[in-house]
């Protein structure tokens, strides 16, 4: 079962937010983009499109309240969370922020974490998580 939920961004291109398959929820990859009006924290861009500067910490609280909407939108908890992939575009520069904000949103459920340094996003954010949840009992 395909998941679109109106509360989180909209996806860019043909994919669904989330896909529910057995007691999984798969969720495609979900940025910081904010769903109000589409825009990134703090982004600055040069004239060729390039990121210079952008609100990593703000960033990182969109992403997560982004991933939380979608999980809603399924049915599901923060709790269901097994898995998250986190894709950033400074390694070097956001690594340590994004270790700390986390800590704070998973105190007691503990899913397993896979960090990636990429060169690019789809759009200009510079946070991506994806996200895969269990729904069946523990």
């Amino acid at each position: 079962m395909d998941i679109h939920s109106s509360k989180a961004p909209k996806a860019v291109g043909a994919y669904p937010h989330a896909k529910r398959v057995g007691d999984f929820l798969f969720l495609s990859g979900i940025g910081s983009r904010n769903p109000k009006d589409n825009s990134i924290a703090g982004l600055e861009l040069s004239a060729t499109g390039e990121i210079l500067n952008y609100d990593f910490e703000a960033q990182v609280h969109q992403v997560m309240q982004n991933v939380k909407e979608v999980l809603e939108s399924a049915g599901a908890k923060w709790e269901n969370l097994v898995d998250v992939t986190v894709f950033l575009i400074d390694m070097k520069r956001d690594f340590a922020t994004f270790n700390r904000i986390y800590a704070e949103y998973f105190t007691t459920v503990q899913p397993c974490r896979t960090t990636l340094a990429i060169t690019a996003l789809p759009t200009p954010i510079a946070i991506e998580l994806k996200c895969v949840a269990y729904l069946g009992s523990s």
